[in-house]
């Protein structure tokens, strides 16, 4: 943990700065002032005095957006915001697990033990669940930070919880992220299968497809 770290997460606790990281992080893209304003129902100029604040904190990164209208009084380049790429962590005292993950997993893939990591990680993922079962899995997924959210009818995941480590062992790593959904889902009493790859760029690799719908039986009995 660095003090800019602390500094910056203190800015949360401010309700419309964290309403306003909020909007955006939601947001999964760019997002305007005036959009973000009216989300986090205050004014346009108080909006975009906090979330310039956010952007020198590092917790926003800022842009500009093209007016679709082109030419003569087109307008101005519109500011947006979205959700910086880098991390922020607090941890008193100190604390760095990722350097000893980011070790683990070079040693299961220097071993060829994928398949080995991948059963752990599915149990893992079944004692997540613990005693939840029959609960949806979007409650579990928004808990333990995967952001989840409804695309084409589809849960896709807005946030990868394992993002360092993805970089540096994405074949490993996914394929454990993927294990470990997959045990949620058993644990909560649900299918497995749901839980596939489908890697997007900035988001978690796996999603969930919607439950089959039932099957109607025909309770009429042949004559």
């Amino acid at each position: 943990m660095s003090g800019g770290d602390l500094e910056a997460l203190a800015l949360l606790h401010d309700p419309v700065r964290r309403s306003l990281y909020d909007v955006v992080a939601a947001h999964g893209g760019e997002v305007g002032r005036g959009e973000a304003a009216q989300a986090a129902g205050v004014s346009r100029t108080l909006a975009g005095h906090h979330l310039d604040k956010l952007v020198e904190a590092g917790l926003l990164e800022s842009g500009f957006r093209r007016p679709e209208k082109k030419g003569p009084g087109s307008g101005r380049p519109a500011k947006v915001y979205r959700r910086a790429s880098g991390e922020r962590s607090v941890s008193l005292p100190p604390r760095d697990y990722v350097t000893l993950a980011s070790v683990l997993a070079e040693v299961v893939d220097g071993l060829g033990a994928e398949e080995r990591a991948e059963a752990a990680a599915r149990a893992a993922g079944q004692r997540l669940a613990g005693e939840r079962r029959g609960e949806p899995v979007e409650r579990v997924l928004r808990e333990r930070g995967y952001e989840p959210y409804e695309e084409g009818g589809r849960l896709r995941l807005r946030n990868c919880p394992f993002h360092v480590l993805a970089r540096e062992q994405p074949l490993l790593v996914c394929s454990m992220n993927l294990a470990l959904c997959q045990g949620v889902l058993e644990g909560l009493g649900d299918d497995p299968a749901r839980a596939e790859l489908d890697p997007r760029p900035g988001e978690c690799c796996v999603v969930f497809r919607r439950p089959d719908p039932p099957v109607r039986r025909d309770e009429r009995r042949p004559e």
